[in-house]
């Protein structure tokens, strides 16, 4: 385990923001963890923790200790009739746990293929695309604890998923460091493509012959059009959660806006899709210095002129006063901002 000072992060965020760690570290098991958090608390650094960089902003130089999480391994540690449990290391990469489950026939995953990021990170925004979350496949998870480096279990309940959330960026938030992650997976398909877009897309395929394989691939397609890759366009993938409303606020906004897209979000509310919000607010190609609101996809902001992270911030700050204005609806930004 290597130490570095004044280490350049422009490499591991999506964004692509030249932004500095006053230190830097890459740990791959507990006990590297464990002395690099000893070091953080003997030196009084805050931490940076970071997986796959697709869901953070680093708004200015970090001036503390950024550890790259690189924990590896995927196990099968149990099974029954119907379901196998993997334990999977949090620095292993999620799409291609994705596809390896895919290659495995261990099914549950292919609705959430393509989603950027490391496994570490799925438990703490509670990742879901197309119909289905991360809880709806999670057993547990293993987290060391920062102060004491203690590591914890931390079963389904107790890790108090919501959309697009988790006790993790609550209560919990900077208290642990995810280091394994075990997932419960079926044996047999449950095809889950109930999402319009989702369902569109497979609708020429017989339901006697759609596969997990088939959903995964459509989902890649439909990601693909919709989100430009960041190695190709820095960004951080979708930078806004779709806003939940109670189904009266909704019912006046479609008054207004009769077309305006939204989907159930059980008893009592409406989930609206942020990316109509936006584009009918007319800031696509909105532009602050280096940060921009991606042309085909407003739901992504894009850093291609290599702005800093307080144009995108400011560029954020912009797009959700425009809503408000329009719509009267708050925007929450999905990445975490540093420091």
């Amino acid at each position: 385990m290597t130490i570095i000072p004044d280490y350049c992060l422009q490499h591991l965020n999506t964004l692509a923001i030249a932004a500095k760690a006053k230190f830097f570290v890459e740990v791959r098991d507990n006990d590297e963890l464990s002395a690099a958090l000893k070091f953080a608390r003997e030196g009084q650094l805050p931490l940076l923790v970071l997986g796959g960089g697709s869901n953070i902003v680093l708004a200015d130089d970090f001036p503390g200790l950024a550890i790259m999480v690189k924990h590896a391994g995927i196990e099968l540690v149990d099974e029954d009739e119907n379901f196998v449990y993997l334990q999977v290391g949090a620095g292993e990469n999620w799409h291609n746990l994705v596809r390896y489950c895919l290659g495995f026939h261990y099914w549950g995953l292919e609705n959430l293929s393509l989603i950027p990021g490391n496994v570490g990170a799925a438990p703490i925004q509670n990742i879901g695309a197309y119909g289905v979350e991360l809880k709806d496949v999670f057993s547990e998870l293993r987290a060391m604890e920062i102060q004491s480096r203690v590591v914890v279990n931390f079963e389904k309940d107790a890790c108090e998923f919501a959309y697009r959330d988790s006790i993790f960026k609550n209560r919990f938030r900077d208290r642990y460091i995810i280091t394994h992650v075990t997932l419960k997976l079926h044996k047999s398909p449950h095809n889950m493509i109930e999402y319009p877009a989702l369902k569109q897309a497979l609708a020429t395929i017989p339901e006697a012959d759609l596969t997990p394989q088939n959903i995964s691939d459509a989902v890649c397609e439909i990601r693909s059009a919709k989100l430009p890759k960041p190695e190709d366009i820095p960004n951080a993938g979708s930078f806004f959660k779709n806003p939940i409303v109670s189904n009266e606020d909704f019912e006046n906004l479609r008054q207004r806006y009769p077309t305006v897209v939204a989907y159930a979000a059980g008893a009592g509310h409406t989930k609206l899709a942020a990316a109509w919000l936006i584009e009918h607010a007319g800031l696509k190609g909105e532009q602050r210095g280096g940060a921009s609101v991606h042309k085909q996809q407003a739901l992504v902001l894009t850093n291609t002129q290599q702005g800093s992270g307080l144009d995108l911030l400011a560029l954020a700050k912009y797009v959700q006063e425009r809503v408000f204005e329009q719509y009267a609806v708050n925007l929450e930004m999905e990445p975490r901002v540093y420091p």
